[in-house]
């Protein structure tokens, strides 16, 4: 690792440190608050996976003929009497819209981050038009001349004081507003009296109708419908990707919207626009007078025929998305912000470090990477650490892990072929990347081959590792943290302890079933306890159990970026697994991770009917252990742990994709019926998430992310249960107790074996 990535990466941390201390707080509890509202919303919706489905269809329909769609717009927009220009990027859509402007002196804004995007603020300004912003939000951004750190929160990492400090610096107030009701009805006061004055309004659009012309925008401030109505011209700014066919296609997406990003039913106003027609224009001099008979003929409303309307839908980059089959899913998104809601690492530091020049959160990947090149993305792709559960939070379900996982292995094979190794043939590495990746990247995504030689070399590898010129080493050249204790590997690995043991216990014309337990890189070569527990469990309800050695999952290059090299590894697993399907033999799998990348990204990279082959018959081990049960297995063949257990109380955290696949309430169920009392935590994920927590540049914020589980169970002392090897060691690091992996504590012991 060179001096100059060395130095970035020790900026990086301190960046990160700073925003976290800065801005942590406010944002952790935001987005938390917004996460659960989502989830509450979610649970009283029973037809909310349907919704999801429908919504997920249009989009699909409407990005595969958006050219159609653009056309039907532009002819729906003319015959309303409004203009519609396609702006190829934000120095041409700037360009028309300071023209539209005309001389106005103010131009009145309602939140757009497609506005954001195109910087037509700056442009305006340079114009000679002040920009106002009139949602509170983007107003206090816009008064701190800060940016945004969420996509539908602009403001989420500040502090009501510090918004009321702000007012007072910034309006020279002696007695400034304190409280929430006396900031909004002061700022109400202020843009209420700009929007009165303003000629131009300008508004963003959720969604714009194709066959009618018309807006949906959905605000809880009602401001942007003031914007809209009230100025004698209208400005709308939205990329390409909002338009949907019909007035009935908003349906899912209305019900979707405000329930995904901040757990309301409905936001407090959702108007439907049609300008420059039908737009009721009120008389602030007659307040009383009713906006639906404008006329006072009871003809309804009519609009100014002197209302100028422009609709600007901007390009920017969207429609060679559009052709790329990795970055198109990005223009399925509304912009709810769920995703940023529902991960951890956004959680602890906003998108004033999660994002690029516009967007934030998980999506950004996709967004950032799309409009703004590899360069904005490679600033904050790493944080997206593949945990997953954006995924069931995304009301179109996006897989935003795939696309940041794209996005890192366009980064990597850049970098790749820029680096001073790039001349070195390859092959030389165990993976199929390029010769001048990424060392850190190289050293995590091949631990599989790394675990195999400590095994190998074990205790002697282990003693060596954790001293301390080779930690410094190891923190200097490939950037783990020395403050992490790291993997011990065992001597005897799994595979071996099972043929030492002479196999299974239960022969196979006895058995009930016929089982392979996945000797996982971890499981085979680090933690083989739980794989020891695993084999156990499954003999004891008349499983007939074999554990060969088999390749990796590739789950570790995967999380690197190294898409060639996880696909290579998917085959090879494959391979291997694939006689053992045929001959109906099930999978089980300890190590959710793995399982996640059997029964997710591998649809990715096998054929069809093979992934469907594979994924299903492959169960993770206590979801395999429950349907045992469920089937007539005897609990009481199972033995209840140790002398720590024996008052059955435990702290169970589950694995983030494994619950993203529905498994906790498997294991849930499992320990409960064994006799177990568990308190399960809430946490999304712990914070270390494979390798990342590893990394000096993040150590500090992957222990900032499970810090929540401090307060969940570090005042008990109940027993710690983890499923995913990286949970437990954080657990173990935060609250300094091992977890134990829940199939040791149902694991009758090698003596009470068959």
């Amino acid at each position: 690792m060179s001096r100059a990535d060395r130095g970035d990466r020790a900026e990086r941390a301190a960046r990160i440190r700073n925003v976290m201390r800065e801005e942590g707080d406010a944002v952790a509890r935001n987005t938390r608050e917004h996460n659960a509202g989502r989830k509450a919303a979610a649970e009283n919706v029973p037809e909310y996976e349907d919704l999801r489905t429908r919504a997920r269809e249009l989009k699909e329909h409407a990005i595969e003929n958006l050219p159609e769609l653009i056309e039907e717009l532009r002819e729906s927009v003319a015959a309303n009497g409004g203009h519609l220009y396609i702006a190829d990027d934000a120095a041409d859509a700037n360009r028309y819209i300071v023209e539209a402007v005309g001389d106005a002196d103010t131009v009145v804004k309602s939140k757009s981050m497609t506005t954001e995007e195109i910087e037509v603020n700056d442009a305006l300004a340079a114009a000679g038009v002040e920009p106002v912003e009139t949602d509170l939000g983007e107003w206090v951004i816009q008064l701190a001349d800060e940016a945004p750190s969420h996509l539908i929160g602009p403001a989420m990492h500040k502090e009501r004081a510090e918004i009321a400090e702000l007012f007072a610096d910034v309006f020279d107030l002696a007695e400034p507003p304190e409280t929430a009701a006396e900031l909004t009805a002061f700022a109400r006061e202020k843009l209420g009296k700009r929007i009165r004055e303003a000629d131009v309004g300008m508004t963003g659009a959720n969604f714009v109708v194709a066959e009618s012309g018309t807006l949906a925008i959905v605000t809880n401030e009602g401001n942007a419908r003031k914007v809209a109505a009230t100025t004698d011209t209208h400005v709308a700014v939205a990329g390409v990707e909002k338009i949907v066919p019909t007035v009935e296609d908003l349906q899912p997406f209305l019900e979707l919207l405000s329930r995904s990003g901040t757990g309301q039913e409905l936001s407090a106003y959702t108007s439907l626009l049609t300008p420059p027609v039908a737009s009721p224009v009120p008389d602030f001099d007659a307040p009383a007078e009713s906006l639906v008979d404008g006329n006072g003929d009871g003809s309804g409303v009519a609009a100014d025929s002197d209302r100028e309307f422009h609709l600007v839908l901007i390009d920017n980059g969207r429609l060679a998305m559009r052709e790329d089959d990795e970055l198109r899913e990005t223009l399925y998104c509304v912009r709810c912000g769920a995703c940023a809601n529902s991960c951890g690492n956004f959680q602890s530091v906003g998108g004033h470090v999660f994002g690029g020049e516009t967007y934030t959160g998980g999506i950004a990947g996709g967004w950032e990477a799309g409009i703004e090149g590899l360069d904005v993305a490679a600033e904050f792709n790493d944080l997206c650490t593949g945990c997953s559960r954006c995924v069931p939070a995304c009301p179109v379900q996006i897989d935003i892990p795939w696309i940041n996982t794209v996005v890192r292995d366009r980064i990597n094979r850049r970098k790749a072929d820029a680096s001073d190794f790039a001349f070195l043939p390859d092959g030389l590495a165990p993976d199929a990347e390029p010769a001048g990746l990424d060392l850190g990247k190289r050293f995590v995504g091949d631990f599989a081959t790394l675990a195999e030689w400590g095994h190998r070399t074990a205790p002697l590898a282990n003693r060596l590792a954790n001293a301390g010129p080779v930690r410094a080493a190891l923190e200097r050249v490939v950037g783990i943290d020395r403050r992490r204790d790291l993997p011990e590997f065992a001597s005897e690995s799994l595979v071996e302890w099972f043929d030492r043991r002479g196999g299974s216990r239960v022969p196979i014309d006895e058995a009930d079933r016929d089982a392979i337990v996945y000797p996982d890189t971890y499981t085979n070569y680090v933690d083989v306890e739980r794989g020891k527990a695993a084999v156990r469990t499954l003999e004891a309800l008349g499983v007939h159990v074999r554990v060969p050695p088999l390749p990796p999952s590739g789950r570790p290059p995967l999380s690197q970026g190294m898409v060639a090299t996880a696909e290579e590894r998917a085959h090879d697993l494959y391979a291997a697994l694939a006689e053992h399907v045929d001959a109906g033999r099930d999978v089980v799998v300890v190590e959710p991770s793995d399982l996640a990348m059997i029964r997710s990204e591998y649809e990715r990279f096998l054929e069809p009917d093979s992934f469907e082959r594979l994924a299903g018959a492959s169960y993770e081990v206590l979801e395999y252990v429950y349907g045992l049960l469920e089937n007539g297995a005897p609990i009481d063949a199972l033995t209840p742990g140790d002398d720590s257990t024996r008052n059955r109380e435990l702290a169970y955290h589950p694995h983030c994709q494994a619950r993203t696949l529905d498994l906790e309430e498997y294991t849930l169920a499992v320990l409960e019926r064994a006799g177990y009392d568990v308190r399960t935590s809430d946490t999304e994920c712990c914070g270390m998430a494979g390798s990342f927590g590893y990394k000096a540049e993040y150590y500090e914020l992957s222990i900032d992310v499970g810090e929540p589980l401090v307060e969940d169970f570090g005042g008990t002392d109940r027993t710690l249960v983890a499923s995913g090897t990286s949970c437990g060691e954080q657990l173990d690091a935060l609250l300094d107790r091992p977890a134990r992996h829940p199939v040791e504590l149902i694991a009758p012991p090698e003596s009470a074996s068959r």
